[in-house]
C-alpha cells in the first residue's frame, strides 16, 4: 500500500493520530500538536491534510482574532449598502466539515479559548451581536500548534480537555518494536468514515476504558468519551464492525496515558502469597470444616424431585470475571507503558497533582488601560480621558438603524447624511497591558557568616538585572541586621546603581527577621498599588532574635517572625524562600511553609544558582 505524501522522520504513533483524526476530526475534537517551527511539524501538517477530503476546509485563526472575524457578525460594507443587517461568516463556520489551525496556542486568551470550547461542544457557531441572531453549523476539528518553551507555557486546560490527542514532536516517543508507520491512503480514510456509524463497543471494552481511566486518575469524563471515540475510530479504519482489545488498548495508550495524574496502586498480592509471608512461629491455622456429603443435606425424595440449577456453574462466572479483569489489566499496561518520560518521573514524585499556577512574574500581570497595550476588543462609551474611538465597532452599531434614522430624518426635514451616527453608537478600544514584575530580595545580613551570604545575594542581583532590558521587571533590596530594617535599593534597572548601593552594606548583628518580613509585606503593597507584580524572596536561615518591639530573645522572635509571615501569606503575595544555612533547618522550613512560600535550601550555593532559582520560580527563560 502506498501513500500519497511520504512522512520521513514521523514515527507510528504521529502518522496513526493523523489518521485517526482524518477519520473523525469532529468526534475527536482535535490534537494538541506541541513542536517548534520545523520541518517534522509541516510534514505532520501534511501529512493530515492529504488524508482529509480535498473540498474539506482548512482555516487558520490567528491569536489576536477578534469576535466578528471569529464567530461572524454584521458585514458593514454590505450593511450600509442594502441599508438593512447582512451577516457574514466567520471562520469557524467557515470551517464546517474540515480542521482550523490554532498558531501559538500556548498563548491563547482565556477569552478565545472559552469560545472555542463552546463550539467544539455544541458544534455550531451561536451569534448574538449587531441585531443579528444566528445559529451555524461548525463541525470541526482543531489542530492547536504548541510552541511553549517550558512545561508552564501550555494551551488553557479548557481546550486541552477537549482535544482527543497530545502529540510532541519535539521530543522522541517511547521505543516501540512497531515503529514504523503505516502509509495511510486518502481511501482508507474514506472507507472508515462510512464505516464509523455502524462500529459498536461492547460493554467490557467501556468498562476496561473506563477502569483504566480511573486507574490513572483521569477525573474528566471527556477523556473516557474521547478515549471510545478512538476506539471506534481505530476499528474503523482496521475495517472492523466492533471494537476489539487492540483498539481498545489503543485508545487507552494515545488518548489517557498523556492525561495521567497518577500510577496506578500496586495490586494486592493473592491469599497464597499473604501466607506464605506469615512468620512461622505463627500458630497454624486450622483447615475449614469439610461440607457434608450432597446425600446428607436434604432427604432423598427430594432429591429425586429437585430440578436442575437454571444458573450457569460457578465456574463459567468465575472464568468470565477473570477474562474481564485480564483485559482491564492488557489496557491499562498498554496506557501505562505509553505515559511519556517526563511525565512519569513526575508522577513517581507525586508532583502531577499538583496544579501547575501560571504565575505572576514571568511578565508582569494584565491590566486593562485606556492609553497604551494590545487592542483586545471595544466597549461601549464616549472617547473620553485617552480613550480612542473605534471607529469601525462605532459604524458597525449605527448600520442595523440606517433605515429608520433616515426615514425619522426626512421627516423632520433635516439635512440627509450618509450616514447617521448617534452618541449612542459610540465604542473605544479595550486595550490590555502587561504589567510590570519587581523582584524585591530580602536579605538577611546578620551573623557570622554574613558576608557570604550577601555576596551571594549581591551577584543574583546583578545577574538578573542583566536580564532587566528582555524581561521587563525591576529589583529592590531590602536588608536587615541589627534591629533594623534598611531599604538598600528602590525599586530599579539601573546595575551601576545597583552595585553601587550593594558594595557598602556591612554584615553582623541581631536577626530582626518580624521586622523584616512586616516591611517586605508594606513594600510589597507599594509596588502593588503602582499596578506593578512584586515577588518576594527571602534569604534568611530563618533563625530570629530580635522581636518586633526591638526586644533580645529567640522564643518571643519566633512567634513574631510567624504571626509576620502568616500576614504574608494572607497578602496573596508570590514568595520563594532561600534557606542560607549550611545544611537546611527545619526552622526555616517551617517559615517557609507559613509564609506559602516555596522552600529551597541552597547551602554554599553560588550566585549564578541562586540566580537559577530565582528565575525558575519566577517563570523567566533559564539561563
Amino acid at each position: 500500500m502506498t501513500s500519497p505524501f511520504p512522512a520521513p522522520g514521523l514515527d507510528a504513533d504521529s502518522a496513526l493520530m493523523a489518521a485517526l483524526f482524518a477519520v473523525d476530526p469532529a468526534g475527536l475534537a482535535g490534537v494538541a500538536l506541541r513542536a517548534r517551527a520545523s520541518t517534522r511539524r509541516d510534514d505532520w501538517l501534511a501529512l493530515l491534510r492529504s488524508l482529509m477530503p480535498e473540498q474539506s476546509p482548512w482555516r487558520r485563526v490567528p491569536l489576536n482574532i477578534n469576535d466578528a472575524a471569529l464567530l461572524g457578525g454584521l458585514d458593514l460594507g454590505a450593511t450600509l449598502q442594502a441599508g438593512r443587517p447582512v451577516a457574514q461568516q466567520g471562520v469557524l463556520a467557515q470551517a464546517d466539515g474540515g480542521v482550523v489551525l490554532l498558531a501559538m496556542a500556548e498563548r491563547l486568551p482565556a477569552g478565545l479559548a472559552a469560545r472555542l470550547a463552546a463550539v467544539l461542544d455544541t458544534q455550531e457557531v451561536a451569534t448574538q451581536r449587531d441585531g443579528l441572531a444566528l445559529r451555524q453549523p461548525a463541525r470541526l476539528g482543531v489542530v492547536a500548534l504548541d510552541e511553549g518553551a517550558s512545561d508552564d507555557e501550555q494551551p488553557p486546560a479548557a481546550l486541552l480537555d477537549r482535544l482527543a490527542f497530545q502529540l510532541r514532536l519535539d521530543e522522541p516517543g517511547p521505543a516501540r518494536a512497531d515503529n514504523e508507520p503505516v502509509n495511510w491512503r486518502r481511501a482508507d480514510i474514506e472507507q472508515a468514515r462510512a464505516l464509523l456509524p455502524r462500529v459498536s463497543v461492547g460493554d467490557d471494552m467501556l468498562q476496561a476504558l473506563c477502569g483504566a481511566a480511573l486507574a490513572l486518575g483521569v477525573a474528566s469524563m471527556r477523556g473516557t468519551l474521547l478515549a471510545v471515540r478512538v476506539a471506534r475510530a481505530a476499528a474503523a479504519l482496521s475495517g472492523q464492525e466492533e471494537v476489539s482489545e487492540e483498539h481498545a488498548s489503543l485508545a487507552a495508550r494515545l488518548v489517557l496515558a498523556p492525561r495521567a495524574t497518577q500510577l496506578p496502586a500496586p495490586q494486592q498480592s493473592e491469599p497464597d502469597e499473604q501466607q506464605q509471608k506469615q512468620p512461622d512461629d505463627s500458630p497454624p491455622q486450622e483447615p475449614p470444616p469439610e461440607p457434608p456429603p450432597p446425600e446428607a443435606q436434604q432427604p432423598p425424595d427430594q432429591q429425586a424431585d429437585a430440578p436442575p440449577p437454571a444458573e450457569p456453574p460457578p465456574d463459567a462466572d468465575d472464568a468470565a470475571k477473570g477474562m474481564d479483569k485480564q483485559l482491564a489489566e492488557t489496557v491499562l499496561e498498554a496506557a501505562q507503558a505509553a505515559i511519556p518520560p517526563g511525565l512519569l518521573a513526575a508522577l513517581k514524585i507525586g508532583e502531577a497533582s499538583r496544579s501547575r499556577s501560571q504565575a505572576a512574574g514571568r511578565a508582569g500581570a494584565v491590566q486593562k488601560g485606556q492609553a497604551r497595550g494590545r487592542p483586545i476588543g471595544a466597549r461601549r462609551g464616549e472617547p473620553r480621558a485617552g480613550a480612542r474611538l473605534n471607529v469601525i465597532e462605532t459604524l458597525r452599531a449605527a448600520a442595523p438603524w440606517q433605515r429608520l434614522r433616515r426615514e425619522a430624518s426626512q421627516r423632520g426635514g433635516a439635512q440627509q447624511q450618509r450616514i447617521h451616527v448617534r452618541r449612542e453608537d459610540f465604542h473605544v478600544t479595550r486595550l490590555r497591558q502587561l504589567g510590570q514584575t519587581t523582584t524585591l530580595f530580602v536579605v538577611d545580613a546578620s551573623g557570622s557568616s554574613a558576608l557570604h551570604r550577601l555576596a551571594e545575594a549581591k551577584g543574583a542581583v546583578e545577574l538578573l538585572l542583566a536580564d532587566c532590558y528582555v524581561r521587563r521587571d525591576r529589583v529592590a533590596v531590602l536588608a536587615f541586621r541589627g534591629q533594623t530594617v534598611e531599604l538598600l535599593l528602590p525599586p530599579t534597572r539601573s546595575l551601576a546603581r545597583a552595585k553601587r548601593s550593594l558594595a557598602a552594606l556591612p554584615g553582623g548583628g541581631g536577626t530582626p527577621l518580624a521586622a523584616a518580613l512586616d516591611a517586605a509585606r508594606e513594600l510589597a503593597g507599594q509596588i502593588a498599588r503602582r499596578g506593578e507584580t512584586p515577588i518576594v524572596v527571602l534569604l534568611t536561615d530563618g533563625r530570629a532574635n530580635i522581636a518586633r518591639d526591638g526586644s533580645p530573645g529567640r522564643a518571643k522572635a519566633g512567634a513574631d517572625a510567624s504571626a509576620a509571615a502568616l500576614q504574608l501569606r494572607a497578602a496573596g503575595l508570590a514568595t520563594l524562600l532561600l534557606d542560607t544555612s549550611p545544611q537546611p533547618q527545619a526552622v526555616a522550613e517551617q517559615l517557609a511553609r507559613e509564609m506559602g512560600a516555596a522552600y529551597v535550601p541552597l547551602p554554599y550555593a553560588g550566585a549564578m544558582a541562586l540566580s537559577q532559582v530565582v528565575r525558575l520560580a519566577t517563570g523567566s527563560p533559564a539561563a
